[in-house]
Parts: C-alpha cells; sequence; structure tokens
C-alpha cells in the first residue's frame, strides 16, 4: 500500500489527506496543534476547516512529524507558502532516501522570488526528480464533498508524475501528468493575485466586463512570465492555467477572491484580514511576483496594480483608472 504524510491541517492539505485515502493510500496528516491533531484523530473530521466533511479511516494525524514520515513514499506539503522554508529545514533530517516530496503549495517565496520547488529542492537537498507539484482548480470544499474536479500532477521526471497521479485518482478527482513545472506553479501562483483584483472589481460594484478583461489580461502577464522562465505556453490554456484562473476568480469559496471583494469595498488590509481568517497566498505573494517579474524583464501591471492597493495603500479607484489609461498595444501583447 502507497504510504503517504500530508503536511499541513488546513481546508487544502485534509482535503486532499482525504483524496488519498480514497485512492487507497495510507495517510498519515501531520499538524502543528495538538488540540486540532486529536480532534481529527477523536471524530475523523476537521472542525476548524472541514466541518461536517466524514474524513475515511485510513486518515489519522499526528504532531510528530518522524511518525508521519517513516516509510512515506510520498510526503505532500500544504503549508503556507511564506512558512515553507523554515518547516522544511526542520523536517528535512527526517526524509527518507525513496520519499518524494509533492507541493500543494501556490506561491513565490519573498525575498528570494524563487518557486516553492526550488525551496523544496534546496531545503531538502534533492534533485529535481524527487519534487513534484500538484496545481489546477481545486476549492478544497468542493473537493471534501466529493464534487468532480480536475488536476495537473507536474515533474520533471514523467514516471514520478504518473506514480503519484495513481496515488490520488478517485472516482471525482482526475489528475492529468505534465513535465512542465514551472508553468503549473506560476500558473498556481500568479492567479492568486489575479483572483485579489477581480474580487476588488466586484467589491467596487464593477461588472462581468470588467472580471472578463482582467482574467484574460491576467492570463497574458501569467504567460509572459512563464515563457521568459522556460515554461511551455500550452500550459496556460490548461487546468493549471485557465482552469485555475477562473476558478479562483469566479468562486465565493476563493480566500483571495474574497479577500479583494472586501478591499474594494472600502475595508482595511487589517479588518479584510481579519475577516479572512485564513491564508490569501496572493496577499504576499504579489509582492514576490513582481519581484520575479522585474528579474527577468517582465511587464506586469495587474501585478502591479495589486502590490499598490495591498502593500502601498494606493486606493482601487485610482489603481484602475491608472490600468485603463495605460497605452494601447496589439492584443497578442
Amino acid at each position: 500500500m502507497t504510504r503517504c504524510a500530508v503536511f499541513g491541517t488546513g481546508s487544502w492539505g485534509t482535503a486532499f489527506a482525504m483524496v488519498l485515502a480514497d485512492a487507497g493510500c495510507d495517510v498519515v496528516l501531520w499538524g502543528r496543534r495538538k488540540e486540532l491533531v486529536d480532534a481529527i484523530d477523536r471524530t475523523h473530521e476537521n472542525p476548524d476547516y472541514l466541518p461536517g466533511i466524514d474524513l475515511p479511516a485510513r486518515v489519522r494525524a499526528t504532531t510528530d512529524a518522524a511518525e508521519a514520515l517513516a516509510g512515506a513514499d510520498f510526503a505532500v506539503l500544504a503549508v503556507p507558502s511564506q512558512t515553507l522554508r523554515a518547516n522544511l529545514a526542520a523536517w528535512a533530517p527526517l526524509i527518507e532516501p525513496q520519499t518524494v516530496l509533492v507541493s500543494l503549495m501556490k506561491g513565490i517565496e519573498l525575498g528570494t522570488a524563487e518557486r516553492m520547488s526550488e525551496v523544496i529542492q534546496e531545503v531538502a537537498g534533492v534533485g529535481p526528480e524527487r519534487v513534484a507539484v500538484v496545481s489546477g482548480p481545486n476549492l478544497a470544499m468542493e473537493i471534501a464533498r466529493r464534487q468532480p474536479a480536475a488536476s495537473v500532477v507536474a515533474c520533471t521526471d514523467e514516471a514520478v508524475a504518473q506514480r503519484f497521479q495513481k496515488a490520488c485518482h478517485t472516482p471525482y478527482f482526475r489528475p492529468y501528468t505534465n513535465t512542465d513545472v514551472v508553468g503549473c506553479e506560476l500558473g498556481g501562483a500568479v492567479k492568486n493575485v489575479i483572483g485579489l483584483a477581480v474580487g476588488m472589481a466586484a467589491g467596487m460594484g464593477l461588472g462581468d466586463n470588467t472580471k472578463a478583461t482582467l482574467i484574460t489580461r491576467g492570463l497574458a502577464e501569467t504567460t509572459r512570465l512563464g515563457l521568459a522562465l522556460g515554461a511551455d505556453a500550452h500550459t496556460f490554456a490548461g487546468l493549471a492555467g485557465m482552469g485555475d484562473l477562473v476558478a479562483t476568480c469566479s468562486s465565493p469559496l476563493s480566500r483571495n477572491n474574497t479577500f479583494g471583494m472586501n478591499l474594494g469595498k472600502g475595508m482595511t488590509l487589517e479588518e479584510t484580514v481579519a475577516a479572512t481568517k485564513q491564508t490569501a497566498e496572493g496577499v504576499k505573494s504579489c509582492e514576490s511576483v513582481l519581484d520575479l517579474a522585474r528579474r527577468n524583464g517582465v511587464d506586469m501591471p495587474i501585478v502591479q496594480a495589486v502590490v499598490d492597493v495591498v502593500h502601498n495603500g494606493r486606493p482601487t479607484q485610482e489603481v484602475l483608472a491608472g490600468l485603463m489609461a495605460r497605452s494601447a498595444k496589439p492584443e497578442r501583447r
């Protein structure tokens, strides 16, 4: 039986632990809060993040990283992206030679502008063939309810991607494989930032034309950055690109979309953080995405606009006016 450790008891980590168990894996879910871990073990439910969702008997929880990693074929990382480096440094000595590290995280690290797979390779001291990423339209609550969804498992070693594809394939969760790790990670990271922008527009009372414009031009920005970093353009037309972007920008279940909507309604950053409660990855990643774009000479005006609102305190109306005033260029750019 395939053995999986899942690090992170948030909504996505818990939902994915359920997917793995439903696919026939033995799953150990690691969490830092003992009271939550004990509740998961006792009730087979995550009361904080997925209340009312019954977890399979194959999922058990622990606060002991060594216990979670013992004999693991796959270690699935579902912690907030900006905490990965510190957490993984503590776990790395416990990782066994056969374990493949799988990232569910969708962010770019602040300061280094590194993708999550790059942080994993650096901190764990493993090659790219031992790192996979999962990306796609994966709203955790819908998957926890076992509603049909698809995703992409990407690894530079296609055989490894296929192994993990088998480990998480269920009647309601359809994983595809890809070797374009760069494209899949960028699609997942940048869509959070575009989701904030679309949420802001909705919060301002703007309509579907505005939202469609932001989604489409946001995809163009993502593709430009991806091509500059060697990604395959086709990736951005698929599940890890357009698919994830549409889900994030259109669903009330999207934390980034909700966060942006509250900002658009006039709430302060502090008020919005308090109201959202869970991590909206785009809030921090917008700065690191912009940093990565600048390092590679890529123009990303929507990402810049989000940074201006979220971190520079500029009014949403002023930022929108600035976007609309930009000089017109051929649409293909």
